[in-house]
């Protein structure tokens, strides 16, 4: 669906309908408001006696307890406001409500004592436009650039290769299980966690599901005993920090699926040898998910047959599915070079981080799993000189007033003190802190999967699936595209969502432009009627929202649950 458009009313409205029900603080609020009281009052110092505790108090919750905003506004408005117009009669002391429209104060703070109310109501209207027109959320200092040469710094840094991978294959393939016998193998998962989820799985019915739940961390997933979102890990080696993208299989969840593939330098394409699942897969969702990869731009592919112990080890199996699959991905564009096949037992552990002691598997002399992902890094040389660029997947908010973001930087460069622009709400912020993985860092370039804390910016504005930018270099926002798009199935003018990443866009094609040829993208026919499956065409589409979109951006075109089609913005 669309992301929903509102206007301030909106938000007046909403939290005005909620002002009866937040009488009482959370426990949590009730610190946060304690300890921020107390660090505003010495934050002011000498000049805490002329604000009263009230004022403080909602100063906090309208500021979301953080502290330097907090003073900020108080100083302005009550201790050293700035000076009124001779023209103007004095205006009252300024109101107790919070600065802008938006929460109601709390109780705590709101039961301060009234005076002659009726009377001094048009006054207090008069005093907060005035409080309102002079502050801004930017009032607070932005966090200090140390001004870096961010690609020198990148350069001479001998910090090992950042690389994300996605894993997907047909649901029950072993996807998740394959995972956690990784991370064990590792020796990131110690063992009495996995025996803790084996109990755990055969209470409830679920043996083989143990190592499985080292990535399925959600309830649900273990109840249902598949991956719903992206589960993502981390691990690394003594070249390579791996991020790991575990989609999920299931047709109900392939959005999520091209969340994953979306943020992915390669793949691990997991294929059941089992006879009649392997078949059954190929038919299923192994189809869509490899070409919905080749859609995203994914060209390396490391091809996992899994669960080989079950056929004994069968070198004719192994060989029958590679040939075929190889076949099946060279005809979707996938060179030979970049396709690895390795057999596994994702359950025991064969061959992912040691080969096989089994005799039957001793004719396999390739690289095992682990040896396949250090020789798959990027394919294509990462876009740092190009404007920067994040989709947001995931959004963080503290109780100090800091909201972060975590996502993949697609291109460009930042660091700490950058002003960013968040689309496509238009609202700017500041990069106060950048992590990656567990480390703080100063900067961060093309590739990397980071968490970046801004400040200066309220969540409301921010939704997952935006892109934030430099404010020198923003991204374009629209609703209305034409792409290049691959059909899959049959294309006419007809509902459609776009996804990008996170970003899922409700929309119409109006039109169909022109059917191009494969090879050289000339046009073949003019306006026509429908696309075949298979073809190549120039479609224009109509989004029902503004949304952060740019020539070059790889999309996927949906409708009715099936993937119909996926290429290039033009």
């Amino acid at each position: 669906m669309a992301p929903p458009t509102y206007d301030d009313d909106d938000f007046v409205d909403q939290y005005d309908d909620l002002e009866e029900e937040e009488d009482e603080l959370s426990p949590e609020d009730k610190v946060a408001m304690q300890n921020g009281t107390a660090e505003v009052r010495k934050a002011l110092g000498v000049e805490a006696g002329k604000v009263t505790v009230t004022q403080i108090q909602e100063a906090l919750w309208h500021y979301y307890y953080d502290v330097d905003k907090s003073v900020a506004y108080l100083t302005k408005t009550f201790i050293a406001p700035a000076p009124k117009p001779a023209a103007k009669p004095a205006a009252k002391p300024a109101p107790k409500k919070a600065p802008e429209a938006g929460k109601k104060a709390p109780a705590a703070a709101a039961k301060a004592p009234k005076k002659s109310q009726k009377s001094e109501e048009a006054s207090k209207e008069a005093s907060l436009a005035s409080s309102v027109s002079s502050l801004k959320v930017s009032d607070a200092p932005p966090p200090k650039s140390k001004g870096l040469d961010v690609l020198k710094e990148f350069e001479q840094s001998a910090s090992k290769k950042n690389v994300s991978f996605v894993v997907v294959g047909h649901v029950d393939a072993g996807k998740s299980t394959l995972m956690g016998r990784l991370l064990l193998e590792l020796k990131l998962v110690e063992e009495r966690t996995v025996d803790k989820y084996r109990r755990q799985a055969e209470k409830a019915g679920k043996q083989s599901f143990a190592l499985a739940w080292v990535m399925d961390q959600r309830s649900e997933e273990r109840d249902r005993g598949v991956t719903i979102d992206i589960a993502t890990n981390h691990f690394e080696t003594e070249s390579t920090k791996f991020t790991i993208l575990d989609a999920p299989g299931h047709r109900d969840f392939v959005p999520n699926m091209i969340a994953g593939a979306s943020q992915a330098d390669f793949a691990i394409l997991v294929i059941d040898a089992n006879t009649g699942a392997y078949e059954k897969g190929l038919k299923g969702q192994t189809r869509e998910h490899v070409l919905l990869l080749r859609s995203l731009g994914v060209q390396r592919l490391i091809v996992a047959v899994n669960k080989l112990d079950m056929v004994g080890w069968s070198q004719d199996r192994f060989k029958e599915i590679s040939e075929e699959v190889s076949g099946f991905l060279t005809g979707l564009g996938f060179q030979e070079k970049f396709v690895t096949f390795i057999p596994i037992s994702g359950l025991n552990g064969d061959n992912i981080v040691k080969r096989t002691e089994d005799a039957a598997g001793a004719w396999y002399k390739g690289p095992t799993l682990i040896e396949g992902l250090e020789a798959s890094g990027p394919s294509t040389v990462r876009s740092f000189k190009k404007p920067f660029r994040m989709a947001i997947s995931e959004i963080f908010r503290s109780q100090q007033g800091t909201t972060t973001l975590a996502g993949r930087i697609d291109s460009g460069t930042i660091q700490v003190g950058d002003a960013l622009l968040v689309q496509p709400s238009g609202e700017s912020a500041y990069i106060k802190s950048i992590m990656l993985d567990t480390e703080a860092k100063d900067w961060a370039v093309a590739g990397q999967n980071v968490s970046v804390a801004l400040t200066n910016i309220d969540p409301i504005h921010i939704k997952i699936g935006d892109i934030i930018c430099h404010t020198t270099d923003p991204i374009d926002i629209g609703d209305t595209f034409t792409m290049k798009a691959m059909a899959f199935e049959h294309l006419l003018p007809m509902p459609v969502d776009l996804h990008r990443g996170r970003l899922h866009a409700a929309g119409q094609i109006q039109s169909i432009a022109a059917l191009l040829d494969k090879a050289t993208g000339e046009v073949i026919k003019k306006k026509p009627k429908v696309v075949q499956p298979g073809g190549v065409a120039r479609v224009l589409i109509k989004l029902e929202a503004k949304v952060p979109l740019e020539p070059g951006q790889r999309v996927v075109i949906r409708s009715g649950g099936e993937t119909i089609a996926a290429g290039l913005l033009e």
